[in-house]
This record gives C-alpha cells, sequence and structure tokens, in this order.
C-alpha cells in the first residue's frame, strides 16, 4: 500500500531546509560545479569545508547533497561512525543500494573480507579452557586459519589446496599465505576492496550524471582517510575513479598541505566563518526574532556563530534580559524559556549520552517524570541535536560539550550515578546478544551489533569512575586490538572522548570534587593511542605495545596482550617474534591455554610439527577435558601427511565435542585419504550441516562426491564454496580438476587459467591445466606449464614425474591430480 502520510524524519528535514539561511555563495559554487563538464579546467573534483566546531559544517554538507540529489545524482555520507575503509566502503554501498543502486561486487567483496577477518582471529575467538564447551551456533566465531595452522581450512587464505597434497613445506605455506589475495584482504583490506569499489562507482556512472560522495566530520576520519582518498583522487594505484565524481569532505581544519600540494588545480576550499551579520540577521527573523535590542543581543552573545545563533532563536527571547549567555557557566540557559522544569533538566541530562534514543534518555534522566518518547521527538527537533537516520541523534558538540561541564562541575556525584545508570543500559543491551553469556568462548568484539554496545558501556564507565573502570577498559582495548585496526580506533575513541568529556573545574580537588585527579590516566592512554592508530597495518600491534606498558593492566589482562600481539605478528609474517609472546605469556601464567595453542599453531607454521607436537600436550594437562588440544593433534598429524595418526585423535575430539564442525572437517578428510569415501561423505555432511558457510568443507566434500560419481553434486558444492570466496584461487582449481576427470578439458583449462589469474603461484592449477593441455594436443603449453610449476616449487615432484612421462624420459601412469 503506498504510502500517504509523510514520516516525522522527513518532515524535520523539511523544516530545517526551510529554516537554512546563509552560505549561498559557497552553495553557488558548488551547484554551479554541475554545469561544467569534467573536463572544463574550472570544473572541481573536491570540495572541502572546514571550520572551527558549530560554524555549521554539517548543516552546508547536508543542503550540498540535497543540491547533488537534485541534479539526479547518486549520494553517499560517512561520518566519523566509520572506523576504517571497508566501514566506509560498507556505508556507501549500503546507501547507493537505498538509491536503487547496489554495488554487488563490491557488497560480495566486504562479506568475504569479514569472513576473513573472523576467520583470521579464530585462534582468539576461540579461547580455549578447561572444560569450554563448543556448540553448533558459535562455529562461525571459530573458523580457523590455514595459514595459522589451526583448523583445514586452506580454501580461506591458500585457494582451498590441501597442504598434503600439495606435499609443500610450512615456508611454501607461509609464502602463499602472504601473497594470497586472502592474506592482503585481511592485512590491507583497502588494497583488495578499492579496486572493487571504482569498478562499481564505473557502472554506476553509467546510470547517473553524478556520483558525490561526502566525507562529514573529517577531523575524526583522516587519519585512516585522508592519505586513501588522495591516493583514490590522485594515483592509478587502485584504479581509475570515473570523472563524474566529485568529493567533498568537512572538518574543522585545513586539508593537509603537504599531502594535497596542488590540489588547487581541481579542489575547492570552502573555509566557513561566523555568520555575516546580514546572515544571523536573516536567521533570526525567520524564527521570528525582529526586535532590535533582542538581535542586537544575540549577535553580541553568540558572536554569529550558526549554531548558538539558532538555539537561542529558537527560544523565542523577546527582550535582551531573556537572552543568556550562551557560555559554559550559563548553558543552561539555552533552554530557559521552556516552560517545564522537569523537561528542561531531562534536556540537560540528555546530553551525557553519546547517542540518544528512548532507552538512553530514560537512563540518563533516572526516570525524571518526563516521557521519553515525547521528549525525544521534541529534542529532534532542536537546533543542537542531529538525527543520524537510524534511530538515533545526538547533540552538537558546541552545546553538548558546555552542558556536560555544567553537569560534571555542578554535581560530581549526580554525574556518576547517570553515567552508571547508562553503563548499566548498554550492558544489559551487550548481554541480551552473547546469548550463552560472557564465558562464551567466541570473542565477540568481531561482531558489530554487539560492539557497539560494549563500547558505549566502557565510555559510560570512564565517565562514571575513570580509574576504577581503567583496567577493565585496557583489557576490553585488548580484545579490541586482537581483531584489527578499525576496531581498535572504535576502542580508543570511546577513550578520547570520556578523556575529554571528565575534564573537572579548573582548580577543583578531591575535598570537593570526588574525580578530580582520576583523569590523568585516561588522558595520557588516549594520547598514547592516538599516533598509532593511524597506520593501517601496525596500529593494533603498536597499541598493544602501549597497553602493555601500563601499570594498570593486570596479569590476566598482560597474559591476554602478550597473546594478542603474538597473533597480531603473525599476521604480519613475524613467526619469530610471535613465539617470544607466547613465551612471555606462559611465563606468567603457565597454566594459560592460549599460551600453549599459540605455540603449538605457530610451531606448526614454521614446519616444527615435533615441536607443535610437544606444546599440544602440554596444552592437554592445562585443560584435559576440552576437545581442542586432541583436535589440533590430529589437524598436525594430518598435515605431516600421517593420516593413521592422525584419525584416532580426531575421532577423540569428536566424542568430547560431537557438534565441532572443523573436527568433522578435518575427519572427513582423513578418511578420504585412507580411502573411507562414504564415512568421509558423512562426516564432511555433518560438518556443513552445522557450519553452512564452511568452504573448506564445501570444496573437500566436492572432492569426495566426484571420486563417488557424483559430478553434480560435486560442482554444486562448489558453486557454493566460490560464492563464498569469490576470490579464492583454489576454488576454481578444484572445479579444474572435476571437469578434468569427467574428460571436459577445454572447461577445465578455462577453470586452471583463472585460477592462476587469481594466484600466478598456484602451483598445484598450472600442473593440473598441464594435464587438460596435454588430453588437448597441446603438447608444448603442457610441458610449458609443468615448467612453471616447477619454477615456483622446485620440489613439486608430482610435477617432475608428468615432465618426465610426457617428454618419455621417466615411465609412470598420468596421476588423478596435480
Amino acid at each position: 500500500m503506498a504510502r500517504t502520510r509523510m514520516s516525522m524524519q522527513e518532515l524535520i528535514r523539511r523544516r530545517r531546509r526551510a529554516a537554512f539561511v546563509g552560505r549561498r555563495e559557497e552553495l553557488r559554487v558548488f551547484e554551479a560545479n554541475f554545469g561544467m563538464p569534467p573536463d572544463d579546467d574550472r570544473h572541481r573534483f573536491l570540495f572541502h569545508v572546514h571550520g572551527h566546531a558549530g560554524v555549521g559544517k554539517t548543516s552546508l554538507v547536508r543542503e550540498m547533497a540535497q543540491l547533488a540529489r537534485d541534479r539526479g545524482a547518486l549520494v553517499a555520507s560517512v561520518d566519523e561512525g566509520a572506523s576504517g575503509v571497508p566501514e566506509v566502503l560498507a556505508e556507501v554501498a549500503a546507501q547507493f543500494a537505498q538509491q536503487g543502486r547496489p554495488l554487488k561486487q563490491l557488497e560480495r567483496a566486504l562479506a568475504t573480507y569479514r569472513q576473513r577477518s573472523h576467520e583470521a582471529v579464530a585462534a582468539a575467538e576461540h579461547r580455549p579452557g578447561p572444560g569450554t564447551p563448543s556448540t553448533g551456533s558459535a562455529v562461525a566465531a571459530r573458523a580457523g586459519v590455514a595459514g595459522l595452522g589451526l583448523v583445514p581450512v586452506v580454501g580461506a587464505f591458500a585457494g582451498a589446496v590441501d597442504a598434503d597434497r600439495l606435499a609443500l613445506g610450512a615456508d611454501r605455506l607461509r609464502a602463499r599465505f602472504r601473497s594470497q589475495e586472502d592474506a592482503r584482504l585481511v592485512l590491507e583490506p583497502e588494497r583488495a576492496l578499492t579496486p572493487v569499489l571504482l569498478d562499481e562507482l564505473t557502472g554506476a556512472a553509467d546510470a547517473a550524471p553524478w556520483l558525490v560522495l561526502f566525507f562529514d566530520t573529517y577531523e575524526r576520519t583522516s587519519p585512516f582517510l585522508d592519505r586513501w582518498l588522495h591516493d583514490v583522487m590522485t594515483t592509478d594505484r587502485y584504479g581509475e575513479l570515473p570523472a563524474h565524481t566529485v568529493v567533498v569532505t568537512a572538518g574543522q581544519r585545513p586539508l593537509d598541505p603537504a599531502r594535497w600540494e596542488g590540489a588547487a588545480d581541481f579542489a575547492a576550499d570552502l573555509p566557513l566563518r561566523p555568520f555575516t551579520e546580514a546572515e544571523a540577521r536573516d536567521l533570526l527573523a525567520a524564527k521570528g526574532v525582529t526586535e532590535e535590542p533582542v538581535v542586537a543581543e544575540v549577535l553580541r552573545l553568540t558572536g554569529r556563530l550558526p549554531v548558538l545563533v539558532s538555539t537561542l532563536a529558537e527560544s523565542g527571547p523577546t527582550a535582551p534580559g531573556d537572552v543568556g549567555d550562551p557560555s559554559a557557566t550559563a548553558v543552561e540557559r539555552f533552554l530557559k524559556w521552556e516552560p517545564d522544569p522537569a523537561r528542561r533538566a531531562a534536556a540537560l541530562a540528555c546530553a551525557l549520552p553519546r547517542r540518544l534514543d528512548e532507552e538512553a534518555i530514560r537512563a540518563a534522566t533516572g526516570e525524571g517524570g518526563v516521557d521519553p518518547a515525547e521528549l525525544f521527538a521534541w529534542l529532534r527537533t532542536m537546533p543542537f541535536v542531529r538525527t543520524d537516520g537510524k534511530g538515533t541523534a545526538r547533540y552538537h558538540g558546541v552545546v553538548r560539550a558546555p552542558m556536560l561541564r555544567l553537569r560534571r562541575n555542578a554535581s560530581p556525584e549526580s554525574w556518576s550515578s547517570a553515567h552508571t545508570r547508562l553503563a548499566e543500559l548498554y550492558e544489559r543491551r551487550r548481554g541480551a546478544l552473547e546469548e550463552g553469556g560472557p564465558a562464551r568462548p567466541d570473542r565477540p568484539w568481531t561482531r558489530p551489533a554487539w560492539r557497539a554496545p560494549r563500547v558505549e558501556e566502557l565510555y559510560h564507565r570512564l565517565c562514571a569512575r575513570p580509574r576504577a573502570a581503567l583496567p577493565e577498559v585496557l583489557r576490553e582495548g585488548v580484545e579490541a586490538c586482537r581483531v584489527d585496526t578499525a576496531v581498535a580506533r572504535e576502542w580508543a575513541r570511546a577513550v578520547t572522548d570520556a578523556a575529554e568529556d571528565t575534564a573537572g573545574a579548573e582548580g577543583s580537588d578531591a575535598a570537593t570534587d570526588p574525580l578530580a585527579g582520576e583523569t590523568e590516566p585516561l588522558k595520557s592512554l588516549a594520547a598514547a593511542c592516538l599516533g598509532p592508530l593511524a597506520l593501517e597495518r601496525e596500529g593494533a600491534l603498536l597499541v598493544l605495545e602501549v597497553l602493555l606498558g601500563r601499570a594498570e593492566l593486570d596479569d590476566e589482562g598482560r597474559v591476554a596482550a602478550y597473546n594478542a600481539h603474538g597473533l597480531r605478528l603473525f599476521l604480519l609474517g613475524r613467526l619469530r617474534e610471535a613465539l617470544g609472546d607466547h613465551e612471555r605469556a606462559l611465563a606468567l601464567d603457565p597454566r594459560d591455554p592460549w599460551g600453549h595453542h599459540g605455540l603449538a599453531v605457530t610451531r606448526r607454521a614454521l614446519g616444527e610439527y615435533e615441536a607443535a607436537l610437544g606444546h599440544l600436550a602440554d596444552a592437554a594437562e592445562v585443560a584435559p577435558d576440552a576437545a581442542w588440544p586432541a583436535r589440533e593433534r590430529g589437524e598436525t598429524y594430518r598435515r605431516m601427511g600421517r593420516p593413521d595418526e592422525a584419525l584416532p585423535w580426531l575421532e577423540r575430539a569428536h566424542a568430547l565435542d560431537p557438534a565441532e564442525p572443523l573436527t568433522l572437517g578435518s575427519l572427513g578428510q582423513v578418511k578420504f585419504t585412507l580411502g573411507r569415501a562414504r564415512e568421509a561423505l558423512a562426516d564432511l555432511d555433518r560438518a556443513i550441516t552445522l557450519w553452512p558457510d564452511y568452504a573448506w568443507a564445501l570444496t573437500r566434500r566436492a572432492r569426495v562426491r566426484q571420486s563417488l560419481g557424483d559430478t553434480a553434486g560435486a560442482l554444486a558444492d562448489l558453486d557454493r564454496a566460490q560464492d563464498l570466496a569469490p576470490d579464492a584461487a583454489g576454488i576454481r582449481g578444484e572445479r579444474g580438476d572435476v571437469l578434468r576427470l569427467t574428460g571436459r578439458h577445454e572447461e577445465a583449462a578455462a577453470e586452471y587459467a583463472a585460477a592462476l589469474a587469481l594466484d600466478p603461484g598456484y602451483a598445484w592449477a598450472w600442473g593440473g591445466k598441464a594435464l587438460s593441455l596435454e588430453a588437448l594436443g597441446r603438447r608444448d603449453d603442457a610441458l610449458a606449464a609443468l615448467d612453471e610449476a616447477l619454477r615456483i616449487d622446485p620440489g613439486y615432484g608430482w610435477a617432475r614425474e608428468q615432465r618426465q612421462r610426457i617428454t618419455g624420459t621417466g615411465a609412470g601412469p598420468a596421476l588423478s591430480g596435480g
């Protein structure tokens, strides 16, 4: 049914647009730009709006976005809610989809990035411990990284290539991990994802006359976004940006002159200053404030700063005495003309949350006699409240900051109790998402839905009692850094905001202010994290080093930090250093299961299998009732090419935890290697039932099905695996095998070629391709393919045998695969 009534949000947007005054020259320049073709030297590809807080940047950006829409442009707007380039791209994709132009390839690539990132921290997600249960509902959080040697998911990082089949050593496996697209996707997501974005924007440009991308609150996002945006616009590092793209950035500072030197040829600088007197008078007149003495007083007190002019005008003063000083000591006068004192007090209390919704209002006000729904609707009409289109709102920083200082200095105890209520609200929201409680083995920091309330909870706990909350906040910082730098930024932003927002009155002391002196450690932590988090690859690693240097981090947190630091080192390919971190963790706590686990999988990745087995024996002593030591022992034997020894350990692990799909995947592969194809199929079926997105098991099951004559089933499994991992070369190689073994050599050769386009160093695909080329009568091409396989991996004995067979320099039948 067609909607006949406008929503509240639409009405609010309409009113705000109608009330917008000033900035006519900036809007004229921006609108005129659409009348110039991109090849006109006067056309500008970048507009940078900048000025002090409260000068009206966001309001101007909102008007510019509407002008762009009126011109038929596809528009996306991103603010500080994004913590990294992948989050920026996800927001662009979501907003384009809402406008009827989905970026499907980018959405798929982002989904792959999220899955691969999740798998890359699988060791952290599955925190081993005595008696820790494993449930089918948690399997996605316990996917492993084949490059780390955790579980048999080589498809995730090495193209679904089975290590024992390839007979590759650990060094070769690590090399594949570092060069594979999946590994680069995890470690340098902007390099893998940005070309996809640019390709998608090129397609979108065919459907719209203009593409306009807005980046508001740029002072927050520029540490990670500025270099990327400069490269996208001025270099061909990622590909080509459509010429009909316009970028608008808005922040408190001018563009970095060192980075954007020479940008005047293609960029327009739009510095914003306080309103002119004429603009301020226009705004006051639009609000019905026309009495000259009142106008003069507003102009004097506000300095013509737009947000303050608008806020005081909204109150409708009729005499000079009605106009309060909008300073930190009299900020409550913003609301003095509201006749209901309860509503005034509630509005002041609602400055405490960083994000507002009805439940946050109830917690902030402490059930203060004001209906939260009614108050929320009223606040959203106020000029100092900004809505985000997602059901929440926030106070403008220029107004919120003095309101916070007023609340903080007037009553520190009331401040603490209100922040405690807000922390408890977000704790309840977080708890509702945990399903099994906080002791679940998966690491919830990988889940955005859980992470958002946890970050807000930490912010409010720091505001309530900084010193008491700091150890817990440091411990959670370890968990955030364990995931990646973007997640660490979300945590650090809460710390930074709390450090700024808890500043007390000048000269306050413990006699009058219970929180006096508690904020210094918080400020020093925020300052120490700021620089490292501008670095994408090493940011989380360096912040972990900051945390390890904090005296407030307890021993349990220090153990976790060493292990997380080891994981980050591993993902950067620094395996020997990673060993040292896990050893330090065990020096602090010899019974730490994760320390033993980290040493085991790192030794295994280095090819030191016997040492890995020794660490797993130690782990079994620490966690005698857990299934994971047995599973990892079995998996280690499997990777060593000793399936007979792997089988009993995997069966033991399965008996301890029948619902673990990773164990079933390994079991299926081992049984298939031992010639028990029907049993292998049953195990793999069960693994995929428990975890439908288990790409490695799908590729393994495809091979089993092919061996049993079910070619259609094998191809269906590979189709599903490719949907899950579209850039995994090994899945295309597996498809090539299935097609080759059924005599479809033209199709097989094409699949091998597609696999090699994704990974030219994929020796097995060169070997499989050689057999199909030979079958097609292309002997010289087949030999060239085998030569390339041997160049990549001189120890590839199978390829050497096939070359000898084809050239007649040795005998031997053609084997079933590379």
